[in-house]
């Protein structure tokens, strides 16, 4: 979009109303993207808010993308949650009362399904890193495999192959009820 490369432009020039428009254009999207990798909203706000410190910083230094800020953006969000878990790798899940807050349906079916929640959260941390991003960009943002591609700079056919290889792990490691 001519509008997207404007503000693009501006932001490269380290334009306050820019990066202002950048972070309420972005700033949702990403905080999804990690909140579905993390589980936890309170985490998911504050990996959000130093991701965007990282990349005011790194606009302001004038390490911006090279192509695609789309991707440029996602591929920090998920390098940013990988950091998250190297640093924090006995992190505990989010509390069962923060799970359990549930509208409408019955606390013990919010405890379930918030036991459920994580138990795939747990899975999925064991797969590869890049198996991990291509099934939250697949899932978890609905792009198709050629968009996850352009994302993370891998052809189609790589991007099917590793959701393919992702999901037949993820289906033995919930099988055998290994989330170690």
């Amino acid at each position: 979009m001519a509008g997207n490369s404007t503000l693009l432009s501006q932001a490269r020039a380290y334009d306050p109303a820019a990066l202002a428009e950048i972070y309420d254009l972005y700033a949702p999207a990403i905080y999804a993207y990690i909140y579905r990798r993390v589980g936890d909203p309170a985490l998911a706000e504050d990996l959000t808010s130093e991701l965007f410190l990282r990349i005011l910083r790194a606009i302001r230094d004038g390490v911006t993308w090279r192509t695609s800020f789309n991707a440029w953006l996602y591929r920090a969000a998920h390098n940013l949650v990988v950091d998250h878990y190297r640093r924090h790798a006995s992190a505990d899940p989010a509390p069962l009362d923060e799970l359990a807050v549930a509208g409408d349906r019955r606390p013990d079916q919010a405890v379930e399904t918030g036991l459920e929640a994580e138990q795939l959260r747990d899975a999925l941390r064991q797969l590869t890193p890049e198996q991990q991003q291509v099934l939250a960009l697949r899932f978890g943002e609905d792009l198709t495999a050629r968009q996850v591609g352009e994302l993370i700079g891998k052809t189609t056919g790589a991007v099917e192959a590793l959701q393919h290889r992702g999901l037949a792990a993820l289906r033995r490691i919930l099988a055998r009820g290994d989330q170690s």
